[in-house]
């Protein structure tokens, strides 16, 4: 159904611009703001649609008259300085995590009377127990000094793309929810727990977002790779180092399907074990969840395996990219190192169009309905 006008939002942390393409056409962009160049670059390559919506900078750098109204922020923070715990001044204007940036924004919109109607803080899964849950409870009593309600949803990537890849979609709003709310797979035990240790006046604000389940998926990590001929395989002796790095358990693995012939694809990951550092692999369909290329060992390996052979590589950004849902007519940086960081930090956009299409949509168009009876 077309209706017309198109919801507007705001893109804070905007990265590659992945919740862009999750949002979809059926939404315009009136801001989106990044810190880093290459994430920068990369978005505006991708949208660069003549009309200055994207700021690059820093979020405290940002004014509130910069801002214009929009019907739905988007804030993917940086995970690993998401902090609250303990902050309730920084909260009013603090500097100690990127999220007070977005936070004072908010507040200031919020004071001039014109704060979004929904709120999307998409973060990992350890938003909801870090600092003992005391960083979620003060994320929550923000939103609810604002006057928003708000629940959380963790989502993983896998129900919609070959990459395990949860995440927690904290979404807050002022408008009417009881046709949305009910039961949902999302509400996984961790959701449950995290919202069981609010408060009792927080619990008060609290929405079980009833989003349903997407329909199975039907392809697999091996579905989405380039061609054999067209990538850089390991030399043998790098992959003969990484079947070193396996517990038995995995290289077990491995040999199982090097006698039963045939090609199997699986995907590796080096961590570290009691202190050493070893290679998992796992032949399940999925790739690994995808990071930033900060270092050698953050870097995903494919391990493949045909008529007994066994060839290993890096996974490519153009695969990265499919991984994260997005087309093959997205723009990547030229670079290996940069396609990666684009691709390795952002949300799967599959996952933002089906909360686009199940809750985000239905919320913001009864609104506009609401304002039409009027």
């Amino acid at each position: 159904m077309n209706r017309n006008p198109r919801p507007t939002f705001l893109e804070f942390f905007a990265g590659g611009g992945m919740a862009r393409v999750g949002l979809g056409d059926g939404w315009t962009c009136a801001f989106a703001n990044d810190f880093d160049p290459v994430k920068a670059a990369t978005y505006q390559a991708n949208f660069d649609d003549g009309e200055g919506h994207f700021h690059q900078g820093d979020v405290f750098a940002l004014t509130v008259d910069a801002l214009p109204t929009a019907d739905l922020a988007w804030a993917s923070s940086p995970c690993q300085d998401f902090s609250l715990a303990g902050a309730r001044a920084g909260l009013a204007g603090g500097k100690s995590s990127a999220f007070f940036g977005f936070w004072t924004l908010m507040r200031a919109m919020a004071a001039q009377g014109r704060a979004p109607s929904v709120i999307v803080i998409e973060n990992v899964v350890g938003l909801l127990t870090s600092h003992h849950g005391d960083d979620f409870t003060a994320l929550c009593g923000a939103l609810s000094e604002e006057g928003y309600r708000f629940g959380a949803l963790e989502i993983d990537a896998s129900a919609f793309v070959p990459q395990s890849r949860p995440r927690v979609f904290v979404i807050a709003t002022r408008l009417p929810t009881e046709s949305l709310e009910g039961p949902s797979a999302f509400h996984t035990r961790a959701v449950r727990e995290a919202a069981a240790r609010l408060p009792e006046d927080l619990r008060a604000h609290w929405i079980w977002w009833g989003v349903p389940s997407p329909p199975l998926r039907n392809t697999d990590l091996a579905a989405l790779l380039e061609p054999d001929a067209v990538v850089s395989w390991n030399p043998p002796e790098r992959t003969e180092g990484l079947l070193a790095l396996m517990a038995p358990a995995h290289r077990q693995a491995v040999e199982a399907r090097v006698r039963a012939g045939g090609r199997s694809v699986g995907a590796v990951f080096r961590r570290m074990r009691a202190g050493e550092q070893r290679a998992e692999v796992r032949f399940d369909g999925l790739a690994g969840c995808l990071r930033t290329p900060r270092g050698g060992s953050s870097r995903q390996t494919l391990l493949v395996i045909e008529n007994g052979e066994i060839r290993s590589r890096l996974v490519t950004p153009r695969e990265g990219a499919r991984l994260m849902g997005l087309p093959d007519s997205y723009r990547l940086p030229p670079s290996q190192t940069a396609g990666l960081q684009v691709v390795g930090d952002g949300v799967a956009a599959p996952v933002v169009r089906w909360l686009a299409d199940k809750l985000l949509e239905p919320l913001v168009y009864s609104k506009t309905a609401s304002l039409a009876a009027e």
